[in-house]
């Protein structure tokens, strides 16, 4: 069994904040897979379902994001977990907007929602870090991190969080490669191949080479007005 946590904060005002992408990924991947529906328990929301062979929960800890570890520390100790059994979705200030990363371990990076996680259950999870660009100065993040994605965001933002869900099984499975394949093919498509015939340069027909005149001038002239 497995763990799937996805970060932001409660409430309508918050669903379309930069802040709260990792529940967006967690709805997505509940809507695509047939998830159950979500319930209210470890002071979150909570639902379960399959992804491949393997038996995931999906978790939203509605605590507000710097008390997410409570959620996510309590559910592990209910279904007997460890930390490598957890992933967790997060924004991500030091990449791109629409940029993923799969990394097993290591800092929270200022993140208050990993801050709480690390006090409750250690480093040792995995995290899936979601691009959403940086506002420039650190005195903006703040503001930035809580406003919502801009409209113009919407197709890349649309595309990545079904590439989440096209990729959870592999993620499920442990095959980070497989995950990152199907984000990827969701962002940027294969363009299809032309047709050999469109694209194939014109045939042209070469005439046969008229052979050789032996007529003199005057014969030729003459010729015309017969």
């Amino acid at each position: 069994m497995q763990l799937f946590v996805g970060l932001g904060n409660p409430g309508a005002q918050y669903a379309r904040n930069r802040h709260n992408i990792g529940f967006m990924a967690v709805d997505r991947i509940a809507e695509d897979h047939g998830f159950a529906p979500w319930r209210g328990k470890f002071q979150g929301a909570l639902s379960e379902g399959r992804l491949g062979t393997d038996k995931v929960l999906l978790l939203k800890p509605e605590a507000f994001m710097n008390r997410s570890g409570q959620s996510v520390g309590e559910a592990m100790r209910f279904f007997k977990l460890e930390p490598g059994d957890v992933t967790v979705f997060h924004d991500e200030l030091d990449l791109a907007p629409g940029k993923v990363r799969v990394k097993q371990g290591g800092g929270h990076a200022g993140h208050n929602g990993l801050r709480s996680i690390h006090a409750a259950i250690g480093p040792d999870y995995r995290r899936v870090r979601l691009g959403i660009g940086h506002p420039g100065h650190k005195d903006a993040v703040s503001g930035y991190v809580l406003h919502d994605f801009a409209k113009a965001d919407a197709d890349w933002l649309d595309d990545l969080l079904r590439g989440i869900a096209d990729g959870a099984p592999a993620l499920a499975d442990g095959d980070g490669g497989r995950f990152m394949n199907a984000i990827a093919l969701r962002m940027t498509p294969p363009r299809a191949s032309r047709p050999a015939e469109a694209s194939a340069a014109p045939k042209t027909t070469r005439e046969p080479p008229k052979e050789d005149d032996k007529r003199s001038p005057m014969q030729r002239l003459m010729d015309r007005f017969r």
